[in-house]
């Protein structure tokens, strides 16, 4: 028999900020969070931390001095998981963690790349600093953690994977808790250009340049943001923020590197899952991953009109804090906590009827990544 899974501590850092009252703050002023970045001859938008959030690194940088050696996706982590389990109860060395990410410890393997090609040689703590494994050890090690530490990359939907890989050890008592999250600090020009490669970054330069769910869209928004959330999870439900109540997954075919097909069949077959398990035929809203691009906004839009008769509400947080690949899928967990607490979230592309303050009880979260793998959770509230 399954067993029920809770969410007992959250945190995260980003533009929102570091700490649960600004970042609730940021939500309910719904304004967007872009600052200018110099690539090349042009002037782009990216989501930075905030000044607190900033801070918070600096210092803990200053605390602890070893750690200015560590990427600074690893730092992000390291802070968010100090602060999930913040005045919680849990047992070490029956504890598991999984923080993953897109890619990696991306500013500081570029650096020292850059090293190589430049002296012939690297620093000898290039390759154990840049391997994606940082993002669970020094996080584990940092909260002295016993339990199983485990790193993954699955694209944008990496930090959703967390969550299905932590089902499979609670519910088979491998582990009695769980921390799972994403951490992704890829403002780099290199990643950026990449971006602008395949065509998906945002050219525009008004107060809101990602245009994420904005149908009527002309062109490709994309932005990106450095951000990190990790949650606690557990069997408990006491204290608890959110049960979650709903897994699903799925992978569909693709036909290019970068595609999902036109009414995608992942977000589809995971959602219809996801609401199997919870035995749930609607839900209250939705958090649509939703990356602010022509096509892949629209075949979600898609997916979600043709498994609900009527659709729920609709909403995603990219056009305020952009997308941080591996970690978006934590900071929309995020959105779904604030709603269930302070009632929807509106997204100001997305028209939808409303009553204020209208109450939020149940709240399906997507996340989809390069290579059409999806998941979707359903977050009820405990009350």
């Amino acid at each position: 028999m399954s067993k029920r899974i809770y969410i007992n501590g959250f945190s995260s850092i980003s533009a929102y900020g570091f700490g649960h009252q600004e970042v609730e703050d940021k939500h309910s002023k719904a304004e967007a969070l872009f600052s200018d970045f110099k690539f090349q001859d042009e002037i782009i938008k990216v989501t930075r931390l905030s000044s607190s959030a900033e801070a918070a690194v600096q210092k803990l940088i200053s605390e602890q001095p070893k750690y200015a050696r560590l990427d600074r996706s690893v730092l992000m982590a390291i802070l968010c998981t100090r602060a999930c389990i913040e005045n919680q109860k849990f047992d070490k060395t029956s504890t598991g963690l999984n923080i993953g990410s897109s890619r990696g410890a991306t500013k500081l393997f570029e650096t020292y790349h850059q090293e190589f090609i430049q002296q012939g040689q690297v620093s000898a703590l290039s390759s154990p600093t840049t391997t994606l494994g940082n993002l669970a050890t020094w996080p584990a090690q940092d909260i002295g953690l016993k339990g199983v530490q485990i790193s993954h990359s699955i694209t944008c939907s990496t930090a959703l994977h967390g969550f299905l890989n932590a089902k499979a050890w609670l519910q088979s008592n491998m582990s009695e808790a769980f921390i799972v999250g994403g951490s992704e600090s890829p403002l780099t020009h290199f990643t950026i250009a990449q971006m602008k490669a395949i065509k998906l970054y945002s050219n525009l330069n008004d107060e809101l340049p990602c245009r994420s769910l904005d149908l009527e869209k002309q062109q490709n928004s994309l932005i990106l943001a450095e951000a990190a959330g990790t949650a606690l999870l557990t069997k408990q439900a006491e204290n608890a923020l959110a049960e979650v109540v709903g897994f699903g997954y799925a992978t569909e075919m693709i036909t290019h590197n970068i595609s999902i097909s036109t009414d995608a069949l992942c977000f589809q077959d995971a959602m219809k899952m996801a609401l199997k398990e919870a035995q749930l035929d609607t839900v209250d809203a939705v958090v649509m991953h939703a990356p602010g691009t022509k096509k892949g906004d629209q075949a979600e839009i898609n997916a979600v009109n043709a498994v609900f008769k009527t659709a729920p509400l609709l909403t995603t947080n990219k056009w305020q804090i952009g997308h941080s690949f591996g970690a978006s899928g934590m900071l929309s967990i995020q959105t779904a906590l604030y709603m269930l607490n302070n009632g929807f979230y509106k997204n100001p592309f997305y028209e939808q009827q409303t009553t204020k303050n209208q109450p939020i009880k149940s709240v399906l979260v997507n996340a989809v990544g390069f290579g059409g793998n999806a998941v979707s959770l359903i977050l009820k509230a405990i009350n």
